[in-house]
């Protein structure tokens, strides 16, 4: 199932509209359906780039006060996902942190420049300031086909953990997209990390 810049594919409108009338709470849903990406209870090691960001971004780094579970997926919110996915996309231009700080690594909000961390960031800040909830915006690393380290925006809605990429114009489920999961931040704090069980097979990209 995957949700593109168009909207929902045709064939589904009308199941995920009717869905939407009866669908219990956020706080009832399943999360064992495949749709929900699995994590471990422990928590795990923070991004060396995540960990320094927060040091100078602390109120971004703590215990959420309230934690959602999911954002409810209507259309009115998934109109909003894909409009911030699009503009951040479209306004940031991507360049290595090597290229624009001379490190490999630096994580922070981007100045009309940025890499792939920095894009999902400001996805998540544009999120929060419109009002979602900080406890379904995750980051994400993940690693591509290459074997190449990637950062993405995880958002956790009653329908599934859906991704926000810069890679790809889409926004879709995280089972849908070519990568393999790592960890992400924790729903409860935003300053710790857990790993993600990603048992799907790998598919290596072959070398040129």
């Amino acid at each position: 199932m995957s949700f593109t810049q168009k909207g929902l594919p045709a064939a589904l409108i009308g199941a995920v509209l009717a869905l939407a009338a009866v669908i219990a709470p956020a706080h009832a849903f399943d999360t064992s359906n495949v749709a929900f990406i699995q994590t471990l209870d422990a928590t795990t090691s923070i991004p060396v780039g995540a960990a320094e960001f927060c040091k100078t971004h602390r109120d971004e780094c703590r215990p959420n006060a309230v934690v959602v579970p999911a954002v409810n997926l209507d259309e009115a919110s998934w109109s909003q996902l894909l409009t911030v996915n699009a503009t951040v996309n479209q306004t940031v231009v991507p360049v290595t942190d090597q290229d624009l700080y001379n490190v490999s690594e630096f994580w922070t909000y981007p100045n009309g420049y940025g890499d792939c961390e920095d894009i999902a960031l400001e996805k998540r800040r544009d999120l929060i300031a419109a009002g979602w909830p900080a406890s379904t915006l995750l980051m994400a690393v993940v690693r591509e086909r290459n074997g190449d380290g990637h950062a993405v925006l995880m958002v956790r809605t009653d329908r599934g953990d859906l991704v926000l990429d810069n890679q790809v114009g889409e926004v879709s489920l995280w089972s849908e997209t070519p990568y393999h999961y790592i960890k992400r931040q924790s729903q409860a704090d935003a300053g710790k990390w857990v790993d993600m069980i990603d048992d799907r097979p790998v598919i290596v990209a072959a070398a040129n």
